[in-house]
């Protein structure tokens, strides 16, 4: 039978991030080849499992004091669902394989944000709901094989920034990723 763990990585602050991220996996790696055992990163190995994510809690300063309130969020997650279909792009090779909507995952294709609710896009923690915004969120979607930075960077630019900066990063993660589906094994 297969087997997932979870682990975490963090606090960090910005892009320090993938650093931290990079190391863990490195470690994780190191310490599977002495003990004889296969890691993947895929995102979807079985079809009637979970998938592997890569779960990325963020929080600002305002989220942290509490400031903004939940009409921050709110506001924060209207910039996110118009940029929905630029952050999937950059969450992963074959991601669409896990993000179905069903084992606990939102669809590809739509964004969503909830409560509590793992089957979301975004999931707010019943505490920060009950804290009227303070705290932190998670974005569920980008895949167990994202590059670190990208999402870091992404979510930067769509969550704080008033003016995307974004667009050389992704149209040169676009041309880095075209030819993955050609060199599959």
């Amino acid at each position: 039978m297969p087997g997932q763990w979870e682990y975490q990585v963090g606090p960090c602050v910005g892009i320090e991030q993938g650093d931290h991220f990079w190391a863990s996996r490195y470690l994780l790696q190191r310490v599977a080849e002495v003990s004889g055992i296969s890691i993947s990163f895929e995102p979807k190995l079985f079809t009637h499992f979970n998938g592997s994510g890569c779960h990325t809690n963020f929080s600002t300063k305002k989220m942290r004091a509490g400031t903004g309130k939940m009409q921050y969020l709110k506001d924060m997650m209207k910039n996110f669902k118009e940029k929905h279909e630029t952050h999937i792009k950059l969450y992963g090779a074959d991601n669409d394989k896990r993000l179905t909507g069903i084992h606990e995952t939102s669809s590809m294709t739509k964004f969503s944000y909830g409560t509590g609710n793992r089957a979301c896009s975004f999931r707010i923690p019943t505490q920060v709901q009950q804290a009227d915004g303070k705290g932190y969120i998670e974005d569920r979607r980008p895949a167990s094989n994202i590059d670190p930075y990208v999402v870091s960077s992404i979510i930067f630019d769509t969550g704080c920034l008033e003016v995307s900066k974004a667009e050389p990063m992704v149209k040169h993660y676009e041309a880095m990723t075209l030819g993955w589906e050609s060199a599959k094994i």
